[in-house]
């Protein structure tokens, strides 16, 4: 039985700090962009409504990859679908009572819309801001991923272009992909660079037992991330590390990870329930994907009250608390201090 919820978890201001920008586009605006394209005989693609039926969820991890590298990029391709998905995600995050949203993103050519890398971040960029200005209860900043396949010259490009950018809201870098892909190792210097650039580190940790060795793990953690996203199959001995590390962000996804059937069990079997009262760490629940595991941040919190009993004042209190983890600097973390309730 449904628990009643003691908060309004819509209106109440929330903070998002693991959001994928093409995998938090809705599928309404997918089936949009597809239409126009459609009408205009620039797509052989099927409807995205077909594609991802309406309610349907379950994405794996051997789905889940294979839905954007042969779907969803070859629909958003352009400047003016980059642009309208992008000012949708904003919105969409806006009007679920989000006041402070990190999206990240892999920079990746469009050559069909002439935009190489640094044009497509500068095009990504440009959407959010103009976003902001019709939601101006949201600021948006912006992460570049390092994806794991890519090489080590490819991820020090990425780092160039996230110091670049930094004066548009780039704010961090990140490491994703398939985790059953790539070497970690191999982007050591890419990580050393940026952190010395100044730039913020968050990295996807453990998603999968294939991400979970103990060398990549101790490679991980000699980097000193400031934050870390997922955080599912750790051992015991890493947990002991990640407990000691004072102020580290773990970025939880619950929806996510049940539906992806990432975890053992359902919601209730999350590991939410082990670190949220861990000292060190700070837990920020959220959202992942929400365009394709179908849960808007709000719901995330719901969940967890319904899940793991939590009272008004723990969820209020631990919401707040993840504004010490965002990357978008002190006055932010001030704004967010007066707003949050």
């Amino acid at each position: 039985m449904m628990q009643e919820p003691i908060l309004d978890f819509r209106s109440m201001p929330k903070i998002e700090l693991h959001a994928h920008l093409t995998g938090s586009i809705s599928r309404q605006c997918l089936h949009d962009i597809w239409e126009k394209k459609k009408g205009a005989g620039e797509t052989d693609l099927e409807d995205p409504l077909v594609v991802m039926p309406p309610g349907n969820h379950n994405y794996d991890l051997k789905t889940f990859f294979p839905l954007f590298s042969s779907y969803i990029y070859h629909l958003v391709n352009d400047a003016d679908s980059l642009d309208y998905s992008t000012r949708s995600v904003v919105r969409d995050f806006a009007r679920d009572g989000v006041a402070y949203v990190e999206l990240r993103t892999t920079p990746r050519a469009m050559p069909n819309a002439g935009l190489d890398k640094a044009g497509y971040v500068s095009a990504v960029l440009r959407a959010m801001e103009a976003a902001q200005r019709e939601e101006p209860a949201l600021r948006a900043r912006l992460i570049l991923s390092i994806d794991r396949r890519n090489s080590r010259e490819e991820a020090h490009e990425v780092v160039a272009l996230a110091k670049k950018f930094r004066s548009r809201g780039v704010v961090a870098i990140d490491l994703c992909g398939d985790p059953t892909k790539g070497d970690v190792s191999t982007f050591t210097g890419a990580v050393q660079e940026a952190k010395a650039a100044g730039l913020k580190v968050t990295i996807h940790f453990a998603e999968a037992e294939a991400s979970a060795s103990d060398a990549e793990l101790s490679t991980i953690m000699s980097w000193m991330p400031d934050r870390l996203g997922h955080v599912i199959h750790v051992p015991a001995a890493v947990k002991r590390q990640i407990a000691t590390r004072t102020g580290i962000g773990l970025e939880l996804c619950l929806s996510c990870n049940v539906h992806a059937k990432m975890i053992v069990g359902s919601f209730e079997a999350h590991h939410f329930g082990e670190w949220w009262r861990v000292e060190g760490p700070i837990v920020v629940p959220c959202t992942d994907d929400v365009g394709v595991f179908g849960s808007p941040l709000s719901n995330e919190w719901a969940l967890i009250q319904q899940h793991f009993k939590l009272e008004r004042d723990e969820i209020l209190g631990l919401a707040k608390r993840g504004i010490e983890v965002i990357f978008g600097g002190d006055d932010e973390k001030e704004r967010l201090r007066e707003i949050m309730w």
